[in-house]
């Protein structure tokens, strides 16, 4: 069965009202529209914002941060090339504003831009050293590349630059983690929790460190916590399922997967881990069924073909169960237990010679593995 557990670090959005105190006072109408914006972005109502924004522009079209605002509604609503020419406007009418910096890294970085991005976290820095967002987001570049101690320096320095910084901490403890820091990634996480009550992610971080660990009941509670702070959390339903399948509770971890199905409906790995779990309760029909849906959905997935040419096997279906081993063992040479798995249905045929082929092939890979 396939496990995957999901530690990820997510871009830092730079909020809107880091910019009110530049706005210019030349205009006060341009002042109030951009303050209304400002406001309105608090309130996640960005179609307000937007029309404010716009209204401080018209009124003063060398105010600087009002680009700043309208970029950052754009970020947001996942308008990043828009956003990207709102902040080099920003740049030109103002070179030393850090914010458009920070921000435009931003969009430079879901663009998949990131030797801009990283200029620009860089030209923010030096612009404003105790600004943590550009901190976290270097950070974040850093970790993508497996620049560990890199992306760990950015966190810390971020958490010295603003301490409150809930998601500098998280993005530390993740870091942490991976380095098999499991003591200091707890303490990250759960200052991340104290400063942040509904962080999902720092709960579910903390939470995959117990599982690590072997602590599973920590790890559940944790994942149950994670649950609360965001019910519309996938990863959260998926690791309390893993957890719960790993302490024998089948119903329970077919009863997680599914709720991480319907939350995301293509999540391959649940489909196959909740086929998995089915399979444990004697429900073949019913595995065979998410093996099939997980082929559907991604047609080169060996474990999916291994794990549904099991449940084939215990139908008796030895045609069908030989076929999807044979297709496991073509996508993944690698794959013992197929070559075991189809070795058994070989041998119960009668067919003792292709049988041993398949037996030797088994070992000889898990005896490679292990060396």
């Amino acid at each position: 069965m396939k496990r995957v557990f999901s530690l990820s670090v997510s871009i830092f959005m730079v909020a809107s009202f880091s910019v009110m105190a530049q706005a210019p006072a030349a205009n006060k109408a341009a002042i109030d529209a951009f303050t209304k914006g400002a406001e309105a972005f608090k309130k996640k109502d960005f179609p307000n914002a937007i029309i404010n924004y716009n209204k401080a522009i018209e009124l003063d079209a060398k105010m600087a941060t009002a680009y700043i605002g309208r970029g950052i509604v754009a970020n947001n609503q996942n308008k990043y090339p828009e956003a990207l020419a709102d902040f080099n406007k920003a740049i030109t009418l103002d070179p030393k504003l850090a914010d458009a910096y920070a921000n435009r890294g931003i969009s430079s970085l879901k663009l998949n831009k990131a030797p801009e991005a990283l200029a620009d976290f860089n030209k923010a820095i030096e612009l404003d050293p105790k600004m943590s967002a550009p901190l976290v987001n270097r950070g974040i570049l850093s970790y993508g590349q497996n620049k560990f101690p890199e992306a760990l320096a950015d966190f810390t320095k971020a958490i010295a630059a603003d301490p409150k910084d809930a998601i500098a901490y998280n993005q530390r403890g993740v870091v942490q983690s991976e380095l098999k820091k499991y003591p200091e990634a707890i303490a990250d996480f759960t200052k991340a929790i104290e400063l942040d009550s509904k962080m999902t992610d720092a709960f579910s971080g903390r939470g995959i460190v117990a599982y690590n660990q072997n602590k599973l009941p920590e790890a559940i509670a944790d994942f149950t916590k994670a649950i609360a702070a965001d019910p519309k959390s996938s990863k959260a339903y998926f690791n309390r399922g893993v957890a719960n399948d790993d302490i024998n509770k089948y119903a329970e971890a077919a009863a997680d997967y599914t709720k991480a199905i319907e939350l995301d409906p293509k999540d391959i790995d649940a489909l196959i881990n909740r086929g998995s779990a089915l399979h444990k309760q004697n429900k073949i029909a019913e595995a065979i069924a998410d093996f099939t849906k997980a082929i559907e959905i991604n047609p080169k997935h060996a474990t999916a073909f291994g794990n549904r040419g099991l449940g084939y096997d215990e139908q008796k279906k030895y045609p069908e169960a030989i076929a999807d081993y044979t297709k496991a063992i073509e996508l993944n040479p690698n794959l013992a237990t197929a070559y075991y798995n189809r070795g058994i249905v070989l041998k119960s045929l009668g067919k003792t010679e292709a049988a041993i082929a398949d037996f030797t092939k088994a070992r000889d890979l898990k005896i490679n593995k292990a060396n």
